[in-house]
């Protein structure tokens, strides 16, 4: 199904569907395309936000996870958003959480999935090599438990994006940026309820990372998923969409109660 992409001031966004607002930040080599079944699920019960994130659009000095972050904050400020469940993929998880740290007034619940901002691999080592397809074909592989999952349309982004230089330069700098960007000391800072959803076959930001967020997010829960890797709502989106669901009806019913 295609959405319509709207437009206000510089920001370009998908919202579909009523109700409280799930805001979906995407990775490094993301697209709305990631999120399609998520939002498919998700558009009958909430307001399923997906903004597109400004990977190649910042100038080089703002291309970080605090200059994505900034970003993420005038984009929920002008929109009026309240009683927001935030949901990170990867990089998109790392903005996820320098967001709710600085601003945790209008977040509600954080889920993130892979995310960055305690360890990952491979996120800027060789990484990327351009012109070669047959690297990139196996290096966009590694990001899923099935290759299968890397279809040639997927495979065929990240190819393009690679050959182009500057683009090169900016994931590079997204990737030191993300590296030197640890969380560590300030997760126990955050107070909404998080819900940790993990690939047991993620390698680039393996299980052990998982677990270390869990112990350090207090309010947190930690679900994985066999044969899954870094993307689970695109490897096994019925799965993580059943997982989300239970995460947001039992929030739902907890406010019931206390009310």
């Amino acid at each position: 199904m295609n959405y319509e992409i709207k437009h206000q001031d510089k920001f370009k966004f998908i919202e579909e569907g009523e109700g409280e607002p799930l805001l979906l930040l995407h990775g490094l080599f993301g697209a709305l395309s990631n999120f399609k079944d998520l939002i498919e699920h998700f558009r009958h019960t909430h307001k399923v936000i997906v903004p597109m994130l400004p990977l190649f659009d910042l100038d080089i000095f703002h291309t970080s996870v605090g200059g994505l972050e900034k970003f993420v904050h005038k984009f929920v400020e002008l929109r009026g958003y309240e009683q927001i469940h935030l949901l990170g993929n990867s990089l998109g998880g790392h903005v996820a959480l320098v967001h709710i740290l600085k601003h945790p007034e209008r977040i509600k619940s954080l889920t993130l999935t892979g995310s960055s901002g305690l360890f990952e691999n491979g996120m800027g080592d060789s990484y990327p090599k351009r012109g070669d397809y047959e690297y990139i074909k196996k290096k966009t592989e590694i990001t899923f438990y099935d290759p299968a999952t890397a279809t040639k349309e997927l495979v065929d982004e990240v190819f393009e994006i690679t050959n182009n230089r500057l683009k090169v330069i900016k994931i590079i700098a997204l990737a030191k940026s993300a590296i030197r960007n640890n969380l560590g000391e300030e997760l126990n800072q955050i107070k909404q309820p998080t819900l940790l959803i993990w690939g047991n076959n993620d390698t680039i930001t393996p299980p052990f990372v998982a677990k270390e967020f869990n112990r350090l997010i207090p309010n947190s829960e930690l679900q994985f998923i066999d044969k899954c890797g870094h993307a689970p709502m695109m490897e096994v989106p019925a799965e993580f969409n059943r997982i989300l669901d239970g995460f947001l009806k039992n929030l739902k019913t907890s406010a019931a109660t206390v009310a």
